[in-house]
């Protein structure tokens, strides 16, 4: 069927009623001019995100190589100590016996895969197991973080003590 009627739309053949009530004035939407201060607000801003953003980027990376010295440090301080653990078995077996020298050297071998695990990890594979091991066990870690709270806080304590009585 042809469309004949010149005030239908083309390829239609009918008007569904309500279909053509249109509004046919131009309705002029007028650009808001931008003012000069919104302008500076705006640089201000792009210019306050863009320095937030440098500097998490660089306390991250910061944060990233004080990690990976953390980790240099305690893997060293885990190999002494596996050391000193495995240089103490010959006189554990000597006065406690051979089972607690067994023992010791037990506790050396552990302690020294620990420290050249530690040695192996980057600071991001760090934390990434510690995110794991919150998401697994949130109380051992909140009670970890209380207890490591607590001796920091005595260390700081202890450490103004002895400048008080310095002076």
């Amino acid at each position: 069927m042809a469309n004949n009627d010149k005030n239908m739309p083309e390829r239609t053949d009918r008007v569904i009623d309500g279909a053509m009530e249109t509004n046919h004035t131009d309705t002029l939407i007028a650009e808001r001019e931008t003012t000069k201060e919104e302008t500076a607000k705006d640089k201000v801003v792009a210019k306050v995100k863009e320095t937030k953003d440098k500097a998490a980027h660089e306390a991250a990376g910061q944060a990233r190589g004080l990690v990976s010295q953390g980790l240099e440090r305690g893997s060293d301080t885990v190999s002494n100590v596996a050391k000193l653990v495995g240089d103490t078995a010959p006189g554990l077996d000597d006065n406690l016996g051979k089972e607690y020298g067994d023992y010791a050297r037990k506790a050396a071998s552990y302690l020294d895969e620990t420290a050249q695990s530690l040695a192996a990890k980057d600071a991001d594979e760090l934390i990434e197991d510690t995110r794991n091991f919150v998401r697994k066990s949130p109380g051992i870690a909140l009670a970890g973080a209380a207890i490591i709270g607590f001796a920091v806080a005595r260390l700081v304590q202890s450490g103004l003590d002895a400048e008080t009585d310095r002076l």
